[in-house]
């Protein structure tokens, strides 16, 4: 449930409330907004019944809280939660689009990346250094040393890094290089992984997994968010179905949806979501119309010689063409890119 604060309730009123909240074994959830003050409780709520919580000083009202997900839920937050890194805002007006290579293959691939997505309006340096692959025998990602070439590009661009992290024992290695940790498709589930990065204060970015029902992923950020983290980015990367034709089926209908029952910001991944480099740029223009707070684009300066994901990969010049592309769509509902 939450506890909706009167605007300008006193803090010593809030404080007093989260204390007996806190005596019946609550778990307490703090959302200061600009006008008011909402407290989630997560626990039995027939034991707040027996303190009377309405009619304590500063309440407004109680509200059960209807959906499984409860913090990540729009019944807990009715603001868009906005997330600003070195003035980077995630969820504002601005679209921002995270853009680079699959896989960090070298520090010459690394900077020349950095530079062009910079060039073009990127406001995000996305690589992996970690990558769990399908097959035991595919590049699985220069680890310790590709986060070094990722942090060397920040130096020098001013792009944020946003970068994979596959297990638990990984969070505090990565944790250290990265700006934005990702949680990649396969580990969408991986609880574990999901409860050690809750502990974290750095900004997740949780993609969808390949078969979860949009419920099912919203449960994965409710993880997260019952740890302490809030700073949570949605990611739509596309679902497997039947269809063929493309890698994966991009299901942009789960933007409006999501924006509909939480507050959290929801980017798309049109690269894994069709697995095609000519589809890329229609599923770019789509998600901006759809609602989408950020795209993430994959970039390598010789798709052909990639090795992890050319197929789906733009060079530069692609790049920089789709980028004007999209600020002419941004404006269109009312954005920026």
């Amino acid at each position: 449930m939450i506890v909706v604060m009167n605007p300008g309730a006193k803090k010593e009123q809030v404080d007093h409330v989260i204390l007996r909240l806190t005596q019946l074994g609550f778990g307490i959830h703090l959302s200061e907004g600009e006008s008011r003050t909402v407290i989630g409780a997560i626990g039995d709520r027939s034991k707040a019944l027996s303190i009377g919580l309405e009619a304590m000083e500063g309440v407004e009202k109680v509200v059960p809280i209807s959906k499984p997900f409860k913090l990540v839920s729009r019944e807990f937050r009715k603001d868009d939660t906005v997330i600003e890194l070195n003035g980077v805002r995630i969820g504002d007006e601005k679209v921002i689009v995270m853009a680079g290579p699959c896989a960090v293959e070298s520090e010459e691939q690394v900077h020349q990346i950095a530079e062009a997505i910079k060039k073009a309006g990127a406001d995000v340096l996305r690589g992996g250094a970690f990558k769990p692959r399908t097959s035991p025998y595919a590049f699985q990602g220069m680890e310790e040393e590709g986060l070094k070439l990722l942090a060397e590009a920040r130096e020098k661009t001013g792009l944020l890094i946003v970068t994979e992290v596959v297990n638990p024992q990984c969070v505090p290695l990565v944790e250290k290089y990265a700006d934005i940790l990702q949680v990649g498709a396969r580990n969408m589930q991986n609880f574990h992984l999901l409860r050690e990065l809750g502990k974290t204060r750095k900004p997740v970015l949780l993609k969808r997994g390949l078969s979860a029902t949009i419920e099912e992923w919203l449960m994965a950020a409710e993880y997260l968010m019952s740890g302490g983290n809030y700073n949570v980015i949605l990611c739509e990367r596309g679902i497997r179905t039947f269809e063929t034709y493309t890698r994966n089926t991009l299901d942009l209908s789960a933007i409006p949806i999501v924006k509909e029952l939480s507050h959290l910001p929801v980017i798309v991944d049109p690269s894994h979501g069709t697995g095609q480099r000519k589809l890329v740029s229609s599923m770019c223009k789509a998600a901006i119309a759809a609602g989408a707070d950020g795209l993430m684009i994959e970039v390598h300066p010789d798709p052909e010689r990639a090795l992890c994901d050319g197929p789906q990969s733009l060079n530069p010049a692609q790049f920089m063409e789709l980028m004007n592309g999209l600020r002419r769509v941004a404006v269109s509902v009312d954005r920026t890119l």
